[in-house]
């Protein structure tokens, strides 16, 4: 699953202190980066390549510390988890997000609560 790959080679990136990370790219993976720099995880991104495109993810750091502190994956291919959005919880008392994939797009627990959709549960980040 793509987005496995892209959160696993973000985190991989933060547990290395390096400043830049590159993914493949596809539609669905910059949408949750996307996600990802609206929630401030993330410093910018940048899509480059005309045939086989890729993209540069660049990571946020305070005082060498990263604003990443760990992932729990949820959906793999074998194993996807659907949620109605009165399913679910909040990340770490409202510390961190989980991140759905619904049909209105990717959305954050506290998004999918408010527009009263579920979907697919991706990953909680903290």
């Amino acid at each position: 699953m793509p987005v496995i790959d892209l959160i696993i080679r973000i985190k991989n990136g933060y547990m290395s202190k390096k400043n830049i990370v590159v993914s493949p790219y596809s539609k669905f993976r910059e949408a949750v980066v996307k996600k990802l720099l609206s929630l401030h995880y993330i410093s910018n991104y940048n899509v480059s390549g005309e045939i086989k495109k890729t993209i540069e993810i660049g990571l946020k750091y305070e005082d060498k510390d990263s604003f990443f502190t760990d992932v729990k994956i949820f959906s793999t291919p074998g194993r996807r988890v659907y949620l109605p959005y009165k399913d679910i919880k909040s990340v770490k008392g409202g510390m961190g997000h989980a991140i759905i994939s619904s049909s209105k797009g990717i959305l954050t627990d506290k998004e999918a609560r408010k527009s009263q959709v579920g979907g697919e549960l991706l990953f909680h980040i903290w």
